[in-house]
């Protein structure tokens, strides 16, 4: 049984159904078959449960993974992040969303799959971006600037691939899976470190207009 009211929204009842129907995944794929069962364990209408996914396969993968987000923010609350250094906070960030996904290890290899095909591309660019900007966001950042762009785009980056060497880690605690990422991690603080060492030095430069300008008009 689940513990959705008695009168769930649409909202409730995908949130609901987004892990069981994770479960069966592994097995049935994201079609029908998958949906049907887990509406079954839940004592859903299989009807509303269809109601629940207009999109198909791509609409239960997209609820699955923001169960995943629920759940990464759940075991690192702000209190448990707040006492770690950045590095320390994207580095556990990522480590807990493999937590998450690891019971369901081959429904997200087949996720992955589906998100691959030529018309799911675009869909597939806003999750992962999504999923870096929840990370960044539990991680403290605040950019509002071109940083905030480049940070998303590097950590979907190393998510993508630290996910891709996951996925076939059999390593003892995916121990393969936690040193590749802290090979990534170290190089996006490299990036980091470098970038705002370049910004430091343009705000000392002299402007180009300012010195034409006071060619042209001299102070006195």
């Amino acid at each position: 049984m689940t513990d959705l009211p008695d009168d769930p929204t649409l909202d409730e009842i995908r949130a609901a159904m987004a892990p069981v129907v994770a479960s069966n995944a592994a097995f049935d794929g994201w079609g029908d078959e998958a949906r049907d069962a887990s509406a079954d364990a839940l004592g859903i209408d299989r009807d509303v449960a269809m109601l629940a996914f207009p999109g198909g396969a791509v609409e239960m993968i997209a609820a699955w993974f923001a169960h995943i987000d629920a759940e990464m923010l759940a075991l690192l609350p702000p209190e448990t992040l707040g006492a770690m250094k950045i590095r320390e906070r994207i580095t556990a960030l990522v480590e807990a969303r493999l937590t998450a996904v690891a019971p369901d290890r081959e429904a997200l290899r087949r996720a992955l799959a589906i998100l691959a095909m030529p018309q799911n591309l675009a869909r597939a660019a806003k999750l992962g971006w999504h999923a870096a900007d929840v990370m960044w966001r539990a991680a403290g950042d605040t950019a509002t600037d071109y940083n905030h762009y480049t940070k998303r785009t590097i950590l979907a980056g190393v998510y993508a691939a630290t996910v891709t060497v996951f996925l076939d880690d059999d390593s003892e605690g995916h121990a393969d899976t936690r040193a590749f990422l802290a090979r990534r991690i170290d190089g996006i603080m490299r990036f980091e470190k470098a970038k705002a060492g370049f910004l430091a030095r343009g705000q000392h430069r002299p402007s180009l207009s300012r010195f034409v300008g006071r060619l042209r008009y001299p102070a006195v």
